[in-house]
């Protein structure tokens, strides 16, 4: 459980691993949920079966005060149950006094070794790292990650990490070897809650708006952020504004002094209209902080937490890039969620009537359910997602203020022009779980010389015609990926696990191309984040 009292087993620090029962306390409130798809997995069955006003699924990573209602008897699967202490001074029991504090500490470890059936041979990566809390009088937590590492991967995300000489969400790739990189990472936050209804954090970090497996508003793809986030939770309400620094690395070649800066700001408004459902409102400015003419930073006019930013753009002639979006979600027969996204970067209505395929209409759109016991079989989850972008979304007319962060999308992997189907099956008892998941996409791509809409990183001042447009058009790749894995739960409070797994990926277009890649891979990992193989 995440409340009230309860005893565990805790985690000693270098890999020697003590058990011992440690005084039970009440949670600080400051302090983040780790988020990966497991975890969420685990939430949102909570989460479906007792709906409430309080807790608002769309933006993540969860405040642990947001599940104050959250205890394993909804839930046993407990791996995001991390309490490590070391040199730490438990909290008191009764009321809390000033200056208690602890220190928890995590190793994270992620070795897997595979076969990459295509080019017939071994692949392996090798990561280590820490996770370092530090709770101070239950309204403050100091947190950070840092994990580093070599790796090599099989052939198609190899193919990305060389093109683009980066580690898919990670940053910059090192050469080591000759099919392999070496890369470091860090992320981390200092959050302060004066009480349940503010919180205020600032860090280096990633976020997620929605409640499917991908985002169309705001994904966890890119590499990490610095930013700064206050949130407000009242009532059925919850409000978060987002302030962040991004980079622009288009033409960098992977030098830092040629990374150039761009700033957004996000505001996200939650609304649960009723215990089982959801209305959630969206908006984001993008822009460059400096171009040929100025040097302009972080733009006060965008620090205003409750402006609509469309008009603001507007009103101070600026060529921006601002987008809105939509989040909703429904909850039926304590077992079955339904949910859905709108993105709309730029639209006209009239055109949209005349069914011209004008570039400048540019959407998304998302649809999907989950369905936890299903077919009343205790554990077992479905998850059916389709997506689909329209050409030139996500991309401006300066490829600076375009919505990507460090060479990746900040919303859905596929960048636009795509039209995608995904299927999640899994099924968990005790410490076993297997799982299969299934993704088909047909996705338009440029030919030489053509910016048909699909490369984010493309200006849209290159289409070729103003009409005629639509979702696929230019090459048809065809991409058709099947997960099969099988995990055992080692330390279910860490998320130690080991893994072993099967992934067959092809990839076909109209003009010839055919590639099977098959993937076999053993793993022991604490999985504390999401690493996306499946685009």
């Amino acid at each position: 459980m995440l409340t009230k009292k309860y005893n565990y087993f805790y985690l000693m620090p270098v890999l020697l691993f003590c058990l011992n029962k440690i005084h039970s306390q009440n949670d600080p409130i400051a302090h983040n949920i780790f988020f990966n798809q497991e975890t969420q997995q685990v939430i949102d069955e909570w989460d479906i079966k007792y709906p409430s006003y309080e807790f608002h699924s769309g933006f993540k990573p969860y405040l642990i005060s947001t599940l104050k209602d959250f205890h394993d008897s909804c839930a046993t699967y407990k791996h995001y149950l991390i309490k490590n202490f070391f040199l730490s001074k438990p909290f008191n029991e009764g009321p809390q006094k000033r200056n208690h504090f602890n220190i928890q500490f995590l190793p994270v470890v992620d070795f897997q070794t595979g076969y990459d059936a295509l080019e017939k041979k071994n692949v392996n990566e090798i990561v280590g790292g820490a996770h370092v809390k530090v709770n101070i009088n239950d309204n403050f937590t100091l947190a950070g990650t840092l994990i580093a590492g070599q790796v090599a991967y099989p052939f198609l995300t190899d193919t990305f990490v060389k093109d683009n000489m980066l580690i898919p969400g990670m940053g910059i790739a090192y050469k080591s070897g000759n099919s392999s990189y070496s890369f470091s990472n860090f992320s981390g936050y200092a959050s302060y809650s004066p009480n349940r209804i503010f919180n205020f954090q600032l860090g280096k970090d990633k976020h997620f708006i929605g409640d499917g497996y991908r985002s169309l508003l705001l994904s966890d793809v890119a590499n990490n952020y610095p930013y700064l986030r206050i949130s407000t939770n009242i009532w059925h309400i919850q409000y978060s504004v987002l302030y962040t620094w991004m980079n622009d690395i288009t033409g960098a070649n992977g030098i830092k002094n040629n990374f150039k800066d761009k700033y957004s700001t996000m505001h996200y408004l939650s609304w649960n209209v009723f215990k089982n459902l959801n209305i959630s409102f969206f908006e984001n400015i993008i822009w460059q902080g400096k171009d040929s003419s100025r040097s302009r930073g972080f733009d006060p006019n965008y620090l205003n937490p409750i402006i609509l930013y469309r008009p603001q753009e507007y009103s101070i002639g600026s060529s921006d890039n601002a987008f809105i979006g939509l989040n909703i979600s429904g909850k039926l027969f304590r077992c079955l969620k339904l949910y859905g996204q709108l993105a709309l970067d730029e639209f006209n209505f009239e055109e949209i009537k005349k069914g011209t395929g004008w570039w400048a209409n540019k959407q998304g759109w998302q649809l999907g359910m989950k369905y936890v016991d299903a077919f009343k079989v205790k554990g077992l989850s479905l998850q059916l997602e389709y997506n689909e972008v329209r050409p030139y979304t996500y991309t401006h007319g300066l490829v600076a203020q375009n919505y990507a962060h460090y060479g990746q999308p900040l919303a859905h992997p596929f960048g636009a022009n795509f039209m995608e189907f995904l299927c999640n099956l899994s099924y968990r008892k005790n410490r076993f779980m297997v799982s299969a998941q299934g993704v088909y996409a047909i996705i338009g791509k440029d030919s030489t010389g053509s910016n048909v809409g699909q490369n984010i990183f493309l200006s849209y001042t290159t289409r070729p015609y103003e009409y005629d447009h639509y979702t696929t058009q230019g090459v048809k790749n065809t991409f058709l990926q099947s997960d099969v894995k099988l995990t055992y739960l080692l330390l279910p409070q860490m998320n130690l696990r080991i893994e072993l797994g099967y992934i067959q990926r092809s990839l076909s277009d109209t003009k010839g191309l055919n590639i099977q890649a098959p993937y076999i891979y053993f793993g022991i990992k604490t999985a504390l984040w999401n690493f996306y193989r499946d685009y």
